[in-house]
């Protein structure tokens, strides 16, 4: 892993700072994992804007990934190591004995030739997945469940990962990448060793254009809209936009806004990092 500092020949790479894609074996992906994406470009079914600073982008084709791990017991060789438009890790093509061939997510160390496999019970290697009831404790895993069966869906975002921290009945207790400790089904999955492309957070778009190319169009900032647009705009001259909320009128920037009565709160030791 490892980012790279472009020379300042165009004012847009002055401040550019790319990844190096080390860790990627190939550029072209399975055909037969790849799926249409249409964009809507933020526009509803009456062909009304909906969501702003939503369009334009490259295109892009959806890779099929494997979240269940639900090939149990069959072992499966890291054919490439892939980049995903869709999402900040990078995945990885695993051929499978039986010949099925199945795209899942890239834990950091997963090397190509590497053998995987996904079981209620084997050894704790990176890659592996297995159920939280036979993962030693202090382990750090990513692409946790939170219902058996369910399909990963927590840690699973670039250099994100989760530590299995105690065990007790059919709990296991977890402390997750915000921080945050609840408790979670022994019999759910998880994967074991951290998610791929660490140095994510490092990169630097240097100009405008990158967030275009990524579908981000320009936004607006709520302080120099007027009144009727949102609570935060309007004032003589630079006014500061008073106390920072959403354009409904929801508090931001410490406002609790989960339910005291939600029915998880139970399973949530402590709360996530202010």
């Amino acid at each position: 892993m490892s980012v790279r500092k472009l020379k300042p020949i165009t004012p847009g790479q002055r401040f550019r700072v790319v990844n190096g894609y080390d860790a990627i074996t190939t550029d072209k992906p399975e055909k037969s994992l790849l799926a249409p994406k249409k964009k809507s470009g933020g526009r509803n079914s009456q062909g009304k804007m909906t969501m702003r600073y939503l369009g334009g982008g490259h295109k892009k084709r959806y890779r099929i990934i494997d979240f269940k791990r639900d090939k149990q017991g069959i072992p499966a060789t890291v054919a490439t190591i892939e980049y995903d438009p869709n999402r900040t890790a990078f995945i990885a093509l695993v051929n499978y004995q039986d010949g099925e061939k199945r795209y899942v997510i890239a834990q950091n160390g997963l090397q190509v030739g590497q053998n995987i496999v996904s079981a209620e019970k084997t050894t704790p290697d990176i890659g592996n997945a297995m159920t939280l009831a036979n993962i030693p404790l202090g382990t750090i895993i990513s692409c946790i469940e939170l219902r058996p069966g369910q399909g990963a869906v927590m840690a699973r975002s670039a250099g994100t990962f989760a530590q299995l921290i105690a065990r007790e009945g059919k709990y296991a207790t977890v402390k997750l990448p915000s921080g945050e400790i609840r408790m979670i089904l022994t019999t759910c999955m998880a994967t074991i060793g951290a998610v791929s492309n660490s140095d994510h957070q490092l990169l630097v778009g240097g100009k405008a254009g990158r967030s275009r190319w990524l579908g981000r169009r320009p936004r607006t900032r709520p302080v120099v809209m007027n009144p009727v647009d949102h609570p935060m705009g309007g004032g003589e001259g630079r006014a500061s936009g008073g106390h920072p909320r959403s354009r409904k009128g929801l508090p931001a920037k410490g406002y609790k806004t989960r339910k005291r009565t939600k029915a998880s709160n139970k399973y949530i030791l402590e709360r996530r990092k202010k």
